[in-house]
């Protein structure tokens, strides 16, 4: 029996052993390979080895089932693996590495636009055989092993959008066949070796958006072979070497966004194959070279974001072949050479916010295809040059806040126009553009100007409008065109101060308008009951106006609508009752009108100011005078009588019981005296009422106050829950700390947490804002939420901002940005919360620098706080974006490539549709725009609005700024 066992044993061993040699060892380390891998995809589901094997005994060499097998790629026998691509798999985890001894003859090895992690194993330089190693778009980390020196014929080392971090390998320079050396978008730091200017085959070098600091090393200026060179994004001390413009063959040189300073190198015109020169986000000063011109083959040059100041050199005439010119954002003057408008290939002329003067080159566009202009923040002067569109093809047309005069002529029959801005100059004559030659206008600014002949009456045909605004043209004149509502996507629309006569139109269509701005103006008639069509419309202003009749019932029930502004017209009849019902309401303001009734009782109205309402006498009902519903309470006529006796009882009794107190009071002694101050509505309790309202506190006879935490809640007698700050103040800081309050409680919009009164003595202060039910935003960062209620906080943010900083004079910085200062209200709209809280915990100290001149409005620390709360605005939106993940790491961001970061962000918020990967890219653009080191290229909160909104190009972004 012991011996049938034993070859029973011995045959299985066997049979085992003979499977074992069937398998060949390729296929055998690559599935070792996939056990390290995590294929949620099932991608690599046809790695597996048949279940039945033949036997390979017969042939010399055996071939490799992995031959078949999906990403590899043999030899003609099928018997060595020479190339594994895993590219685009989707796969995770960490490589050992164990398995790659096997491929002495492995060629490619491309494992990029996978999400793996870990050290990136050594074991692959033993791949000598290696010509391509792409690791690139993964998430390999520490820092970069030794050893990759052995690798004597590789060509490519692609390595762009991991985590690795240390120094950058020194010994690349050793492999003398590299033409492709790709380390961007990781965390590499330290400078970049000097030995780099010892390659001898490159052709390729990219090591942009990592932390690498230090100088610039010369050497680099020996790379003869280099034709592609792309270092930004770092944060390099000191300047350009001027050996860099050794480097003959370089067609492509991109430093922008290093931290460089000092004059930009003449000997860069050595450049003589350059095609493109990116220089932008840095801090160099000096002038243009005009040795520049002799660099024949330059077709982009952006300067842009710098401290250049100085002329645009007339040579500039001699570059033929230059597409992009963009200097914006420098300290430059002089004129704009009549060359550059003879230049045949000029597509883009960026040169705003610089002090350029005189006019633009009247050849301007006649000579090239001309796509986009942007001179807007200069002092131009003169016309808008004849030919600009000449070619058919300008899309953009940015002029404004210059001192151009004229017509705009040239603009009538541009049917290629997209983009139009020219508010704030001097323009005069008619509005010439003729809407149904412009199939493809989005956005027309021409405010601030000098127009007359009113709006043309076929702008009803510009199916793509959705942005008009012609305010502050005081002899413009005419009426609203008919059909102007029912303009498809048109999102605002605004008329003010412009001089419009006749009745509003009807709102037959009305599917996307947000705002109508049509105040201080000459219109008649009755505001139409078809308004109520315009179900997405937020902000109505129709004051200043000679508008008759009652106000439509039908406003109440449009969802959105938060701001109706039909002050000082000839309107009469009641408040319609159903606007007390509204969730969305925030200010109704009747004032100076013929309205009667009683104001209905609903919360918003609680919470609006008296200033609403002013102006109207037969008006009544809180925060106006009570209405006299109530007479006849106390019996008839009658039983007067009986009524008198009855009020001089009660009237006795109030005697005694205020003597009663008066003693008590006395008795206590006078240490302070509580004095209640109500906001927007709040009802008129007594001190005494709102002190008793705190919970679990009691009075003491030595302290007549409660004494909540700095934080607490608190139930008034109407059963509305506030949330109450208390706060220490002293004698001398009373009066401006008060100012200031009061400055606060009057800020009112929908995104602001309402500050609804104050309580206080000569010792404390308590605040009473308005309680809101669904926690903040730190509390919801790290949750999964759809990428549209991320969209809808982020724009709501940026609305309270922008109300803060553009609609208070003095502008009222917040102060304290953060994400717990970011509550959610029923509608699950973002508020505001501790706007300008900040600085008056500074005022209880003594005075804030930012606080202590508001009576002089726009001063430098106040332009410091907003400047810091647009930055604190960008780092919240990156940490929406990227669910806290990147809270604050804006340095990092800002010297990361732009197309790394938003892979990451597209993957973390889960989005594939082209309109939400085109919402995150807007909305992550803004975010670097607000972060950016440099204050001076941070847009303003009103620009960030409009850029969020869709309603402004990115690139005009910082064009409009405050101070």
């Amino acid at each position: 029996m012991e011996i049938v066992k034993f070859l029973y044993l011995n045959l299985v061993a066997t049979f085992t052993f003979s499977l074992v040699l069937a398998i060949d060892p390729y296929s055998e380390a690559l599935l070792s390979l996939k056990s390290d891998l995590v294929d949620d995809g099932n991608t690599l589901h046809d790695w597996k080895v048949p279940s039945q094997q033949g036997n390979s005994s017969n042939s010399t060499a055996q071939e490799s089932y992995a031959c078949s097998w999906t990403g590899i790629k043999c030899n003609k026998d099928s018997t060595v693996v020479t190339s594994i691509d895993l590219s685009m798999k989707k796969l995770g985890g960490v490589i050992s590495g164990k398995q790659f001894n096997i491929f002495t003859n492995l060629v490619d090895l491309n494992l990029s636009y996978n999400f793996i992690s870990g050290q990136l194993p050594v074991e692959i330089f033993n791949l000598t055989s290696l010509k391509s190693l792409d690791i690139s778009r993964n998430n390999f980390s520490g820092k970069f092993p030794g050893g990759i020196s052995s690798l004597q014929n590789l060509l490519v080392l692609d390595a762009f959008s991991n985590s690795f971090s240390g120094p950058l390998p020194a010994e690349l320079w050793l492999l003398p066949n590299l033409k492709v050396l790709n380390l961007a978008g990781s965390y590499f730091s330290g400078p970049i070796p000097s030995e780099y200017g010892s390659f001898t085959s490159l052709e390729f070098l990219h090591l942009a958006g990592n932390s690498l600091s230090g100088k610039i090393p010369s050497e680099l200026g020996n790379l003869k072979t280099v034709t592609h060179m792309e270092i930004g994004y770092n944060i390099y001390d000191g300047f350009i070497p001027p050996q860099l413009g050794n480097m003959s063959q370089i067609q492509y040189l991109d430093i922008a966004g290093a931290n460089l300073s000092g004059p930009i190198p003449k000997q860069l015109s050595n450049l003589t194959s350059l095609q493109s020169l990116f220089l932008f986000r840095n801090q160099l000063t000096g002038s243009i070279p005009s040795e520049f011109s002799s660099i024949k083959t330059l077709t982009n040059l952006d300067l842009s974001d710098n401290y250049l100041s100085g002329s645009i050199p007339e040579s500039f005439s001699e570059l033929k072949n230059l597409r992009l010119l963009s200097l914006m954002y420098n300290e430059m003057t002089g004129t704009v050479p009549e060359g550059i408008g003879g230049l045949p290939s000029l597509e883009t002329l960026l040169i705003w916010n610089n002090h350029f003067s005189g006019s633009l080159p009247q050849s301007l566009g006649s000579n090239s295809k001309l796509k986009w202009v942007d001179a807007s923040t200069n002092y131009l002067v003169g016309s808008i040059p004849p030919d600009i569109c000449a070619s058919g093809e300008l899309y953009k047309l940015i002029l404004f806040s210059n001192k151009f005069t004229g017509g705009i002529s040239p603009l009538s029959d541009c049917s290629s126009i997209v983009r139009l801005r020219l508010e704030d100059n001097s323009f005069s004559g008619r509005i010439p553009l003729r809407f149904s030659h412009l199939p493809d206008i989005s956005y027309v600014d021409l405010s601030q100007n000098n127009f007359v002949g009113g709006i043309p009456s076929d702008i009803s045909q510009a199916y793509q409008l959705r942005y008009f605004n012609v305010s502050h043209n005081p002899r413009l004149g005419g009426t609203i065109p008919e059909g102007i509502w029912s303009l498809p996507i048109l999102q605002n629309f605004s008329s003010s101060s412009c001089g419009i006569s006749g009745d509003l139109p009807q709102f037959e269509s009305c599917k996307s308008i947000s705002v109508i701005d049509l105040d201080r103006n000459n219109l008649s008639g009755t505001i139409p009951n078809s308004f109520a069509k315009c179900q997405d419309l937020e902000k109505m202003n129709l004051s200043n106006n000679n508008m008759t009749g009652h106000i439509p019932e039908e406003l109440a029930s449009i969802p959105v609508l938060s701001v109706i502004d039909l002050s000082n017209n000839k309107l009469n009849g009641p408040i319609p009752e159903k606007f007390g019902s509204s969730s969305s309401l925030q200010l109704l303001n009747v004032s100076f009108n013929n309205i009667t009734g009683s104001i209905p009782a609903g919360r918003s109205f609680k919470l609006m100011a008296s200033s609403a309402f002013v102006g109207n006498s037969e008006l009544c009902g809180a925060p106006l005078k009570p209405c006299p519903d109530s007479i006849g309470i106390l019996g008839s006529k009658g039983t007067w009588r009986l009524t008198r006796i009855l009020l001089l009882c009660l009237g006795l009794l109030v005697i005694l019981l205020g003597v009663g107190f008066g003693i008590l009071y006395l008795r206590r002694g006078i240490r302070s005296q509580w004095k209640m101050v109500s906001f927007a509505g709040l009802p008129q309790f007594t001190a005494n009422d709102v002190l008793t309202s705190f919970s679990d506190t009691k009075t003491t006879a030595e302290v007549p106050s409660p004494s909540p935490p700095l934080v607490s809640k608190a139930v008034l007698p109407t059963g509305i829950t506030v949330v109450v700050k208390k706060i220490e103040w002293e004698q001398r800081s009373i009066k401006v700390m008060s100012e200031f309050i009061i400055r606060l409680g009057n800020a009112r919009h929908k995104n602001l947490i309402r500050l609804l009164g104050l309580c206080h003595n000569n010792q404390l202060v308590y605040l009473l804002y308005d309680c809101v039910p669904n926690g903040n935003l730190a509390e919801r960062i790290g949750r999964k939420w759809d990428w549209e209620a991320k969209f809808r906080t982020v724009v709501g943010i940026a609305s309270g901002l922008r109300f803060l900083h553009h609609d208070c004079y003095p502008a009222i910085p917040h102060g304290d940005l953060r994400s717990s200062n970011i509550v959610f209200d029923e509608n699950m709209e973002p508020r505001l919360a501790e706007f300008g809280f900040k600085h008056l915990l500074k005022l209880t100290k003594g005075s804030s620098p930012a606080t202590t001149k508001w009576e002089t409005g726009y001063n430098e620390a106040l332009k410091e706080e907003l400047t810091m709360d647009v930055f604190k605005f960008g780092e919240m939106i990156l940490e929406i974006l990227t669910g806290g993940r990147l809270t604050n790491a804006s340095a990092t961001i800002q010297n990361k490539p732009r197309n790394v970061l938003l892979r990451e962000i597209y993957d973390e918020n889960e989005v594939s549709s082209p309109s939400s990967m085109q919402e995150i890219k807007l909305v992550f653009e803004v975010a670097m725009l607000c972060t950016s080191s440099m204050s001076n290229d941070q847009p303003s909160m009103e620009d960030a609005l409009k850029l969020l909104s869709g309603i402004k190009p990115i690139e005009d972004g910082r064009a409009s700024k405050e101070g």
